[in-house]
């Protein structure tokens, strides 16, 4: 079964459903799946748990489903980027748990091994660890943490084969690997698709098997959260 789509809206079409929890990768704006997530707003799904990296900013990344009114509860580490999202959150119409970003990454890594939960000493006697079970190894105090696992993973690479083996660049390395292998469907967009054997096996970071659906990236602007520039020096002739 080839597991190209025409489009992410087509990809997306027949599993965006009310009270999905979907997990997306990305760091800051590098490297998100961006559209992926404009497919998930234009499917109009609400009550929506998205776990991430952040949210994105105001009407950038993540931060349209925000605007959009379809996101019920936000796992994340960061979201400092965001007005509206503060905004909801201190209205009580957004439900949040802040995890640590290690702490993320290894919950999204433990879903995709197929592993239900495992100690950390990432939080211990802090918000992070209240009504969580503890448990002391070796005289020191762990918490316990749970796995998570999406229904939908929305992952961007570089450079993808079509049987879904995928390559990443940069940034976009640091959370898309672990939320690839965390959905029960992971759909990727790429930037650049080739034909099975021309990747080298030994560059490949997530194997096609843990791919379902596979579409090619619209070519657009990367846009970061905070620009900062400074004028350019005369040059002397």
């Amino acid at each position: 079964m080839s597991k190209m789509h025409t489009s992410a809206t087509q990809a997306l079409q027949d599993l965006m459903a009310d009270g999905l929890t979907i997990a997306v990768g990305g760091f800051g704006l590098s490297g998100i799946p961006a559209d992926l997530i404009d497919a998930v707003r234009e499917s109009g799904a609400k009550d929506l748990t998205i776990v991430s990296n952040n949210m994105g900013v105001d009407g950038k990344g993540l931060g349209v489903l925000i605007e959009a009114g379809q996101v019920r509860k936000v796992i994340a580490s960061y979201v400092g980027e965001n007005k509206l999202f503060a905004e909801q959150y201190l209205a009580g119409k957004l439900d949040v748990e802040f995890t640590p970003q290690g702490t993320l990454a290894e919950r999204l890594r433990a879903g995709g091994a197929g592993i239900p939960a495992f100690y950390t000493r990432t939080g211990v006697g802090t918000l992070v660890a209240e009504g969580k079970p503890l448990e002391e190894f070796d005289g020191v105090t762990y918490v316990r943490e749970r796995a998570i696992t999406a229904d939908v993973a929305l992952v961007h690479a570089h450079t993808a084969d079509t049987d879904g083996n995928l390559i990443y660049r940069y940034t976009a390395r640091n959370f898309n690997p672990v939320v690839a292998t965390a959905g029960k469907v992971t759909i990727a967009e790429a930037e650049v698709i080739v034909q099975p054997g021309e990747l080298d096996p030994n560059h490949t970071v997530t194997p096609g098997v843990y791919v379902q659906r596979l579409v090619q990236a619209t070519a657009r602007v990367k846009d970061i959260e905070q620009r900062t520039v400074r004028p350019r020096e005369a040059v002397r002739a």
